[in-house]
């Protein structure tokens, strides 16, 4: 058991990233992880952050690494945005805990999980320390891609880009770390796209393997306008679904234990101003939090979507390769003989320009149903 154990699928990262750790001369002071959505960026980051304070070079048993890869460690900084940017004030925040000496570990460890997310402004704020950089920091940025990054970042930081691991090498360690039946694991794994997370979710949660399966069903009832409209609404509700999911409980339990930090009654009736005020930032947060993940949760929809017209053109092309959906094989089936490649790529392209527009904040329902009208298929076979 060492820190890397979690690090599937990726030998090249954690060949170099172990280099780095026996080494000083082979690591650096900035580094840019970057891979697909479930690559395990983040958990490459945490295991690299653990083994730079490991005494052992990341034994994955003692306290430094148990405390760094939990984000309890004293001098490991872990930054994942809950809204829907990363902003000047906490970038400025950020440099100046850079400047500090490490307090009881060999380094301190910035790990900003979604690096992507920095406004321009807040890039401008972290130059200085990247330029540079402060002895014994090192900061560790994550996001989908180098051209996610602004490029005054991204070209003062070493690159190391993940690849999507294999659905085994996922099915395996849910196996391994959470317990879950091997076939329920690969299944989850496929259809999650080798997606860690999602796919333990989906291994886990009935509810979501139900909204999933609405999703890939849709493609076959979109044969008219108001079908069309039917989807987009469909999308944004299973969205929302997802979203709120554990919102409330989540949102209370935070509200509950602001209230006791500042020594406020939480069954009080009015609150003094100061408290109104602690209470205020919270529901802001909480609401930008809400904003961010049903974007998320819309986009993730959107990629299952995909992958449902992604295996009817390996079916059409009678390319050997394993389906996403396999339980959904005959409904794939039968899209392929409703449309041609040529209406496969199309639907595709219609997807990924939807997403392109959300992320550049269009309202998602516009964009959905934009996207949905260009999806309409006959309502009988072509042969």
């Amino acid at each position: 058991m060492s820190v890397w154990t979690d690090v599937i699928g990726q030998p090249h990262v954690v060949r170099t990233l172990s280099e780095a750790v026996a080494d000083p001369a082979a690591n650096t002071h900035a580094w840019l992880f970057t891979g697909p959505p479930g690559s395990g960026r983040s958990t490459a980051a945490r295991a690299f952050a653990a083994a730079l304070e490991c005494p052992r070079g990341g034994c994955g048993e003692c306290t430094e690494c148990r405390t760094a890869l939990d984000g309890s460690h004293a001098d490991v900084e872990l930054v994942a945005t809950q809204g829907l940017s990363i902003s000047v004030k906490e970038a400025r925040r950020l440099t100046e805990l850079a400047q500090r000496r490490p307090s009881v570990g060999a380094w301190r460890v910035i790990v900003v999980e979604d690096a992507d997310r920095l406004t321009e402004q807040a890039a401008d704020a972290l130059l200085k320390s990247l330029e540079e950089p402060t002895a014994r920091t090192i900061w560790l940025l994550c996001a989908p891609s180098v051209e996610d990054v602004i490029i005054t970042i991204r070209s003062r930081s070493r690159h190391l880009g993940l690849r999507t691991p294999p659905p085994e090498a996922v099915a395996e360690l849910l196996s391994r770390r959470d317990g879950i039946d091997a076939g329920a694991a690969l299944a989850a794994a496929r259809a999650a796209q080798s997606h860690v997370g999602l796919a333990r979710r989906l291994a886990r949660d009935a509810d979501a393997r139900a909204r999933r399966d609405e999703i890939v069903a849709l493609p076959l009832r979109i044969t008219d306008f108001g079908a069309a409209m039917a989807a987009a609404d469909a999308l944004v509700q299973v969205a929302g679904a997802e979203s709120g999911a554990s919102a409330a409980e989540r949102n209370a339990a935070e509200r509950e234990k602001l209230l006791v930090q500042l020594g406020a009654d939480p069954a009080a009736r009015t609150q003094p101003p100061a408290v109104r005020s602690a209470l205020s930032q919270l529901e802001k947060d909480q609401k930008a939090r809400a904003t961010r993940f049903t974007r998320d949760m819309v986009d993730r929809a959107l990629i299952d979507l995909a992958s449902t017209y992604r295996d009817a053109l390996m079916v059409s092309v009678d390319a050997q390769v394993d389906l996403v959906n396999v339980a959904q094989a005959e409904a794939v089936r039968e899209l392929a003989r409703r449309l041609d490649p040529t209406g496969l790529l199309q639907a595709l392209d219609a997807i990924s320009l939807a997403r392109t527009r959300i992320e550049a904040n269009v309202p998602p329902q516009l964009a959905l149903e934009a996207m949905a009208i260009s999806l309409q298929v006959p309502a009988q076979s072509r042969r």
